[in-house]
């Protein structure tokens, strides 16, 4: 234990970490200012079994019940711990094995693919439908205020994405990764427009319909359970939120290939995804075992040397930076909510997984160079207009009346 404690003092030298024992023995690193985050160990091992491997036993014993946040919580906790230890390299036998297996982490074939959504996206409805908004949209809000609550900063993302797809009446949309069909709803509320949504999730499938149906769109939205490479065209509007990610970089010529076939001349395409400020990387281990097995979140970099192979137009590209962060803020507030169901229904340790998961990707985008990329992608550069007022000026108007009451669930 000595050399672990020895190395905490070596390294915390931004803000405070305490270590406390449930013997009552109490240890304090740092320089005794902010951040604070205070640690309440219930078993001696769990340093020694962090400091073998952080990246993954961190969150993992956390699962165990090894250890619970104090005064702070979880996200305190994380706030010191990615001040001081920065993101691990790639050098050595080690790394070089990480880099070497990065391929085949993200080797999403379409079986591998319908597995690794099953995992995550085939829990139970109710735990999603109770801490995401109530147009269960799966992804990063558009907050054009720090201050504005989830349901209106979902809203506004689903708003900003629509403007940006210049629609026109008859465009049939094809909506890859549509989740439980919040914007191929969205789409059809507002235009008049005819949408084609794809899941490899049966559950988010079978929602996704009975919401549809809910809202009256029946007849202009279509949800399949299809992977995106299995689909004929043409469409004159495609859209992507929050599914990128599950691509893999190896598919990434396959994916933009796949939407410039499946774009008509004049059609525009809409990408919304999780990307690094950083250069390429390597999934966590803990996040890739537990909560998106064959994800990976790309850097600019990567996504961009495939747009130009495969040759389809970067018409605008935007940035979103802390609005992650906010929009996870939001759902583990809603999370800790309902903890207690969770808890019978699953177990003690489900939550745990669950309640790091959130904390853990809010840090991430807070101080370890997450963000959200938007792309827009044509097969011709005038399919949009020349400059970005058309957002905003559109956005404006919208403000103006309020978005069609919830859908029951």
């Amino acid at each position: 234990m000595e050399w672990v404690e020895q190395r905490l003092g070596q390294r915390i030298r931004r803000g405070t970490l305490e270590l406390h024992y449930d013997d009552g023995e109490q240890r304090v690193y740092g320089d005794g200012g902010p951040p604070h985050g205070v640690m309440r160990l219930h078993r001696r091992r769990t340093l020694r079994r962090i400091a073998l491997d952080p990246e993954f036993m961190l969150g993992q014993t956390y699962m165990d019940g090894d250890w619970s946040p104090g005064e702070g919580g979880l996200l305190s906790v994380l706030e010191v711990l990615l001040h001081n230890f920065p993101p691990p390299r790639n050098g050595g036998l080690k790394g070089w094995l990480i880099w070497a297996s990065r391929p085949l982490q993200q080797w999403n074939r379409a079986a591998a693919a319908r597995r690794n959504v099953a995992s995550h996206y085939d829990l139970d409805d109710w735990l999603f439908q109770n801490f995401l908004d109530t147009d269960m949209h799966y992804s990063c809000a558009y907050f054009r205020d720090p201050e504005m609550d989830l349901e209106s900063a979902q809203r506004a993302k689903a708003a900003h994405i629509r403007h940006k797809l210049c629609l026109r009446p008859g465009d049939r949309v094809l909506d890859i990764g549509c989740g439980w069909g919040s914007m191929a709803i969205h789409l059809a509320r507002h235009e008049q427009v005819q949408v084609v949504g794809l899941t490899l999730s049966r559950e988010q499938q079978r929602l996704a319909q009975e919401r549809v149906r809910q809202a009256g769109v029946a007849d202009r939205v279509e949800i399949r359970l299809q992977d995106y490479r299995d689909v004929t065209g043409p469409f004159e509007r495609i859209v992507s939120v929050g599914m990128f990610e599950h691509v893999g970089v190896p598919f990434y010529d396959t994916y933009f290939d796949t939407i410039r076939r499946l774009l008509t001349e004049d059609g525009v395409a809409l990408v919304h995804s999780i990307g690094r400020f950083n250069p390429p990387g390597v999934t966590n281990p803990w996040i890739r075992r537990y909560i998106f097995p064959g994800g990976y979140i790309p850097a600019t970099s990567e996504v961009m040397e495939s747009v130009e192979r495969v040759g389809i137009r970067t018409t605008d590209i935007e940035v979103l930076r802390l609005h992650y962060a906010y929009t996870l803020a939001h759902w583990q507030k809603r999370f800790q909510r309902i903890r207690g169901r969770v808890a019978e229904a699953k177990s003690e340790s489900f939550c745990r997984m669950w309640e790091f998961y959130l904390a853990v990707s809010e840090a991430a985008f807070r101080w370890r160079g997450m963000m959200v990329l938007q792309l827009q992608l044509a097969r011709q550069q005038d399919a949009v207009p020349l400059t970005r007022d058309y957002l905003y000026s559109g956005e404006r108007e919208e403000r103006r009346w309020p978005e069609p009451s919830r859908i029951a669930s």
